[in-house]
């Protein structure tokens, strides 16, 4: 047996200890045999393990099958039930006797170490060994390597040829959690330990070296990669878990690991703390800096002076646990120390309380500079505690100051510019306590900083500091200036398209929204133009036609095969004795006995029926009746989808009763939806004179898509029709008393259970009244729409709008319900939305709803959506006080963020609907504000806050009583400021 078949050989069985002997025995001609046959040899040796694995899984499988079956067998031998033999076997832990006959499914890779043995054995140079341990066909290997047998081959290798090798490796590192787990990473760092070849500049070395145990006592890449771990992006993240442990797993950590290398004098202690602080100033997030956090806490560093610049630098924008860490460096460097100190309240003098507990230790390590700089670098932080400590360190380092503060008035400067009124009323606690120690020039810098403070905080320092003059408009505008509402274009009313030709080819495309009255009027106008559906369904076999798409083809299908639709009868069936016993007994029950049952099951004579009928609870009234076969039940879908299919219907029964009118009388006359007045009267009077009888449902369409304003002209004409016609009479009838629909939202209760689809909160149900006309289309459409989009077939908005062009408030409530859909996935209804307003009709809650609820939108559609509230209010759509109430209710019942109805607010009063934004918030206030008993929050502030400056830009007054009851309330929160600051500004004569 050759060199090369014994090394196969083992390969083929997986052993990789063998495989190491057999290559180490290999001679140059059988190295080179075995290089050169390995990578055609990958396939085989995978397929042999393979063949292996399955063999002995299913060896084990059938031996402990044959073992369950023995067992249960032996157990009914003894006359225990089959089913509690078989549970015996599982919970009596009999099965697991059987244990040591499971197969691992890591088996099925045994091929592949050996593989990887054999090839850094023979293959002559390093880098064709290093690309075959990172060829692709073993890296998905499910277990780690041997790594004594593979070390043992490369160890036969020449020097120069191993370091090479290490250097390779180790470049093709990617600090993964696979190489961690399939030794890759175990085998770079030992083959740089073994060799002491040159450590490669690569960054996943160093964070594939802090994912091991460390042991930097003895590990000999300790020197060399120990000043990289500062600078190797990754790092932080491995280690950001690491907290350190004393004891029995001290050394497992590499804080302390570290550390015990700094103490035991390996290491520089300040060179690992400007480790830590370069890693700090070069940024990061807080989880890939916490280690070094840590790691500089845990070094105890001592203080110098060349890094007070640094810590510096850090207070601004660094990491909450960094800036903390370089503030307490700060104290220590002989400047301010101790707690942050109470706030306290702003008494009448004037006098502010004690503002750190430890007093001040001098202020010799910081010069004014610093403390200025680091004060304005902490009073712009997100963080209160950091806030506060900023204060603190302003505060002690004016009592430590020998002389004047003039050089810390910058720093008060900045207190003053703080958002927080909290930091603002103590900035100002701060000035009046150390106004003596101010010069004429620093206590002229103080007051005129002064001019940014809210009025009730500057006059705190009118008796130290004189009177503060605020800026121009600092607190009448906020930088406010009033400007006009934009204009915008009122869109063209233009000629509703002609009549489509195409009607075979297009009888089942109406995603467009004019598609179907063109359709129709197509149908209608030019019979020459139908001919057979060019796709065809099993239209006949059903019993309703719930789509659009069944009766544009059963139009077709009738005018190219008039009589091809047969007739829906109802057949006698005769009864089963079965159903016949249940019938008879469910009578009874009922009180209504059925004399000599059996006998029905037999031939009747002539003349003798049995009638069984379902009963009803309530009968429909005539107007509720179905008029047409196979037309869907009204409640099956949304009205305006049953109008549409009423309205096919109607033409449909017009075709096989040769009725149909030569034209319709409800096909738009603009793009709107909208029928000019006069061109309706005057196809009703074409009507009239060829003797024809309008479709009731067209009719009644035609009558909605009239605008409000009609000419007087019209209407005469309108009454002369009505004196000849029914259709005549009903125009006049329009005309002279439209009948005007109610529509409300009803708001189910605050506690009210989670909405159907899991969604956030319950929505409103759009309700729409109207006294029953005895027109069947107008009922419908003029009713409450489905409270969910999902419940019935639906129509697309735009077609809602098309059928009630002039009852845009109605046309908004079967808005309500997509709004509830599509939310939580903004830049959908917007377009809908504006499109209603200009069209005609009252507006409404719904409007109120709508736009309210467009306002709160954020990303990048939202720019369209306060565009829309601007086209509203210049269109004179604009329910402002009702759109306030509702985005209140959305507010508190839904989730919507403040932070955005704020956002949205603000921005469409700078762009000039100020006083419509006040009127807004002051419908939002009185549902939003915290009811008596109920805690308040950010948002409510934060609602107040916007309030105030609405009210100062449109120079609103008059009192809000539920303003005015959290403006009496004790305290001097946030929310209880803002109250009262929009009271005494509405109260204002």
């Amino acid at each position: 047996m050759s060199g090369w078949e014994r090394v196969a050989r083992a390969i083929d069985e997986g052993d990789a200890s063998r495989t190491a002997d057999e290559v180490l025995r290999l001679d140059t001609a059988g190295r080179r045999e075995t290089a050169r046959r390995l990578p055609r040899h990958i396939g085989a040796a995978r397929q042999s393990t393979h063949e292996r694995f399955d063999r002995l899984r299913a060896q084990a499988t059938a031996e402990k099958e044959q073992a369950r079956k023995t067992f249960i067998d032996a157990e009914v031998a003894r006359g225990v039930p089959e089913e509690e033999a078989f549970h015996r076997w599982w919970s009596t832990g009999s099965h697991r006797a059987h244990q040591h006959r499971h197969v691992p499914w890591t088996m099925r890779d045994d091929w592949i170490a050996p593989m990887l043995i054999a090839g850094a054995g023979t293959l002559g140079g390093a880098a064709a060994v290093a690309a075959w341990i990172f060829r692709r066909d073993f890296a998905g290997r499910s277990a780690g390597l041997p790594l004594e047998p593979l070390l043992r081959v490369i160890a036969a290798r020449p020097p120069e040829w191993q370091a090479d090798l290490a250097v390779r490796v180790a470049g093709r590192l990617r600090g993964t959690r696979r190489q961690l787990e399939d030794s890759t990473v175990a085998l770079a760092l030992e083959l740089l330990r073994r060799t002491a070849a040159p450590l490669p500049d690569h960054e996943p070395l160093v964070v594939a070296w802090v994912s091991t145990t460390p042991d930097l006592e003895n590990d000999p890449l300790a020197e060399h990669l120990i000043p990289r771990l500062f600078e190797a992006e990754g790092v932080g993240r491995v280690l950001r878990d690491d907290r350190g442990a004393e004891g029995q797993e001290g050394r497992r950590s590499w804080l302390y690991a570290l550390r015990d290398l700094a103490e035991a004098g390996r290491v520089e202690r300040e060179a690992l703390v400007d480790g830590c602080v370069r890693r700090f100033l070069r940024g990061g997030s807080a989880t890939d800096l916490r280690f070094f956090v840590r790691l500089h806490d845990l070094l105890e560093p001592r203080h110098s002076p060349e890094r007070v610049r640094d810590y510096l630098r850090l207070l601004p924008a660094a990491p909450g646990p960094v800036a903390e860490l370089a503030l307490r460096q700060l104290r220590g460097a002989g400047g301010p120390s101790g707690g942050d100190g109470p706030s306290g309240g702003l008494g009448p003098s004037g006098e502010d309380g004690p503002s750190g507990e430890d007093g001040p230790s001098g202020a010799g390590g910081l010069s004014g500079e610093d403390v200025n700089e680091a004060v304005a670098a902490l009073l712009f932080r997100p963080e209160g505690k950091l806030v506060r400590a900023g204060l603190t360190l302003l505060d002690q380092a004016a009592r430590a100051a020998g002389g004047d503060l003039d050089h810390l008035a910058p720093a008060l400067a900045s207190a003053f510019l703080c958002e927080s009124y909290e930091v603002r009323q103590r900035s100002v606690r701060l000035a009046v306590k150390h106004a003596g120690r101010f010069t004429l020039a620093g206590a002229e810098a103080v007051r005129e900083a002064a001019g940014v403070l809210p009025p009730d905080l500057a006059a705190h320092l009118t008796e130290a500091y004189g009177t503060t003059a605020p800026p121009p408009g600092a607190f009448d505008s906020d930088g406010f200036e009033a400007v006009g509402l934009p204009a915008f274009s009122v869109p063209s009313r233009r000629s509703f398209p002609g009549p489509i030709d195409d009607l075979a080819g297009t009888f089942d495309q109406f995603h467009h929204e004019y598609a179907l009255d063109r359709w129709l009027d197509g149908f209608v106008r030019n019979p020459h133009n139908r001919k057979h559906p060019l796709r065809s369904t099993d239209l006949y076999a059903r019993k309703e036609w719930p789509n659009l798409t069944d009766w544009t083809e059963a139009l077709l299908r009738e005018s190219t095969n008039p009589g091809q639709e047969p007739r829906t009868t109802t057949r006698p069936t005769p009864l089963t004795p079965g159903v016949l016993h249940n019938l008879a007994a469910s009578l009874g029950e009922l009180g209504f006995p059925l004399q000599d049952a059996e006998s029905l099951t037999a031939p009747q004579p002539e003349g003798e029926r049995v009638f069984l009928a379902t009963v009803r609870q309530r009968e429909p009234s005539p107007r509720e009746a179905e008029p047409h076969e196979r037309l869907p039940r009204r409640q099956a879908m949304s009205p305006p989808y049953w109008a549409m299919l009423l309205r096919c219907a109607e033409i449909h029964s017009a075709l096989k009763e040769e009725t149909l009118p030569p034209y319709l009388l409800a096909t738009p006359t603009r793009i709107s939806g909208h029928i000019d007045p006069a061109e309706l009267a005057d196809r009703i009077e074409g009507y009239q004179n060829a003797d024809v009888r309008p479709l009731p449902a067209d009719l009644q369409q035609a009558l909605l898509r009239l605008p409000r304003e009609v000419d007087p002209e019209v209407r005469a004409q309108a009454g002369r029709l009505a004196r000849h016609s029914e259709a005549g009479a009903a125009l006049e009838r329009w005309l002279r008393q439209r009948p005007e629909p109610e529509t409300r939202l009803e708001w189910p209760p605050a506690d009210a259970p989670l909405g159907a689809r899991g969604w956030p909160a319950p929505f409103p149900r759009a309700v729409v009244r109207l006294e029953p006309t005895g027109m069947p289309l107008v009922d419908a459409l003029l009713s409450d729409p489905p409270h969910s989009i999902w419940s019935v077939p639906a129509v697309g908005p735009d077609s809602v709008r098309l059928m009630l062009p002039s009852d845009r408030e109605a046309a908004a409530m079967h808005l309500v319900p997509q709004m509830a859909h599509s939310w939580q996935h903004p830049g959908y209804l917007h377009t809908y939305v504006t499109a209603l307003c200009y069209q005609d009709g009252p507006v409404g809650e719904g409007m109120a709803f709508l736009l309210g609820m467009l306002l709160a939108e954020h990303g990048w559609h939202a720019e369209h959506c306060r565009e829309l509230l601007l086209r509203a209010a210049a269109a004179k759509c604009l329910p402002a006080e009702e759109c306030g109430r509702q985005l209140g209710l959305c507010l508190r019942r839904i989730g919507i963020p403040m932070s955005q109805a704020c956002a949205g607010l603000e921005d469409v009063a700078r762009k000039g609907a100020h006083h419509e934004a006040w009127a807004i918030m002051r419908g939002l206030l009185p549902v939003f504000l915290p009811e008596p008993g109920e805690r308040g929050n950010a948002a409510h502030t934060r609602a107040l806050e916007l309030a105030v400056r609405l009210a100062r830009w449109a120079a609103a007054r008059g009192p809000i009583p539920e303003v005015a009851g959290i403006a009496a309330r004790k305290g001097s929160s946030g929310l209880i400021r803002a109250a009262r600051h929009l009271d005494e500004h509405l109260g204002r004569a």
